[in-house]
């Protein structure tokens, strides 16, 4: 058989997706719903308003009650109905003072963050020998007499990609580095941050540690400063290295869901979620991560229901508490997986433009896709045939069998910024969060009115 090129291959597979749409006589409201979005103010007014009036939203602390207070007073008055915040509690790390330097052989200071959920040093900090490992692998390859009473140092090799495919394989330094460190016997751990930029800012971020294991003050290094540390490494001679990273855990503190809604006509074709997460890291004032995603997902809810009264009722959440485990999503999982679900998105990948739609629908429901491809193609967005995954504040959704529409934004500069202090509004390209929004609204729009049965559990 003849060698089809992947190029072909392609452009087979999206015909035979985009066909079926060609003889589907789109609601007019549509295109109107598309260009009005194009032309629309409301996401930049949320994502300005955020982190101008809260700035940095850290899970459970007063700035993400505030974010809630000025989220639920913002969406009543864009007209939302059933608009309330809805409460809960949670264990919160809380950072206090990271610094750290070389002391030899050659003294320098180093640009750090602590990651969420580190254990805390001493006042006076702690001072040890570094094991440096290239990569988790060699970690976990290491024998423990070789890391104990040592300070560990583990790099990686992650690189930029539109789709910010290389932040799960990589990131796996931050989240189980820590733990692997810790069962071996290390004194502490220094990751270089898991990021593609090569600013002098660290990249912080949650790790979750191992069950049994005792916490060890665990830490982020800027890319240059882990590169330069690599460097001195490299030199042949034992180096020292003095870390701070003061911290602390409280129980039992609040966080919370806001929830708003505009409401549906026929309440047995179940709601669509479309969800972002309202809290932030402490380093900048979460501008991408992830005000822009609520402004975005609130803006393109307002646009179906300025075109009427939708089949289905679109419910939008701001969770809680993403960024330290899914708090939010879990909370919301609780108090509402009973009721009758249809579909589920989620915006948290920064604001930059959309360029793929991934589809997990009921078998039997290409000719939804279909629409909705069509629809989305002016904007310069291609269907694929990738499944659905969601995120964090819906994977128990998901988890649970209902269906998943992902509109996939660039993610190319996305872990430049992500999780540090350069996470802010203007790194949020306005042309940019309107095509996000107008991807938004027509594909809610297409959904909350589709006649077909979708996954309601």
């Amino acid at each position: 058989m003849q060698k089809i090129r992947s190029g072909t291959l392609a452009a087979l597979f999206l015909g035979s997706i985009l066909s079926p749409a060609l003889s589907y006589a789109a609601p007019a409201s549509d295109a109107a719903i598309r260009e009005a979005a194009l032309k629309d103010d409301v996401a930049w007014s949320i994502t300005e308003g955020l982190t101008t009036e809260v700035g940095p939203r850290p899970a459970g602390t007063a700035r993400e009650a505030l974010a809630r207070d000025w989220s639920v007073a913002k969406l009543k008055a864009l007209g939302f109905s059933n608009v309330r915040a809805e409460p809960y509690i949670m264990p919160v790390w809380e950072r206090v003072r990271d610094e750290a330097h070389i002391v030899s052989p050659f003294p320098q200071n180093l640009v750090i963050a602590a990651l969420g959920n580190s254990g805390t040093t001493p006042e006076q900090g702690i001072e040890g020998e570094i094991v440096y490992f290239p990569s988790i692998a060699d970690l976990q390859a290491a024998p423990d007499a070789s890391v104990k009473g040592k300070i560990v140092f583990v790099s990686h090799d992650m690189v930029a990609a539109q789709d910010g495919s290389g932040y799960g394989y990589y990131g796996a330094a931050r989240r189980q580095g820590p733990s692997i460190a810790a069962k071996k016997g290390a004194i502490g751990i220094l990751v270089k941050s898991i990021g593609t930029d090569h600013h002098r800012i660290a990249h912080t971020g949650v790790q979750m540690w191992a069950d049994g294991v005792t916490p060890i003050p665990a830490v982020a290094l800027s890319v240059p400063d882990a590169e330069q540390l690599a460097r001195v490494v490299a030199r042949g001679k034992p180096v020292r290295v003095h870390l701070t990273a003061v911290s602390k855990t409280l129980k039992d503190q609040p966080s919370g869901n806001v929830i708003a809604e505009i409401p549906g006509s026929d309440p047995k074709a179940g709601v669509i979620v479309a969800a972002c997460h309202l809290d932030s890291w402490d380093q900048g004032t979460g501008a991408i991560d992830d005000a822009s995603g609520c402004g975005i997902v609130a803006a393109a809810a307002l646009h179906v229901g300025k075109a009427g009264k939708p089949r289905r009722t679109i419910r939008v959440l701001f969770a809680g508490a993403e960024e330290v485990g899914g708090d939010g999503g879990r909370a919301y999982f609780a108090a509402h997986g009973k009721e009758p679900h249809a579909l589920v998105m989620e915006s948290d990948f920064g604001a930059d433009k959309v360029w793929r739609a991934d589809f997990t629908l009921p078998a039997g429901q290409e000719a939804l896709s279909a629409r909705i491809g069509a629809a989305l193609a002016p904007l310069g967005i291609v269907p694929s045939r990738d499944k659905a995954h969601g995120g964090s504040d819906i994977e128990p959704l998901v988890e649970a069998g209902v269906p998943v529409i992902d509109l996939q934004q660039d993610g190319t500069r996305y872990f430049d910024i992500h999780h540090t202090p350069d996470d802010t509004l203007d790194k949020v390209d306005p042309a940019q969060l309107r095509q996000n929004v107008a991807a938004w609204a027509v594909t809610l729009n297409l959904a909350a009115n589709a006649p077909e049965t979708l996954g309601v559990n």
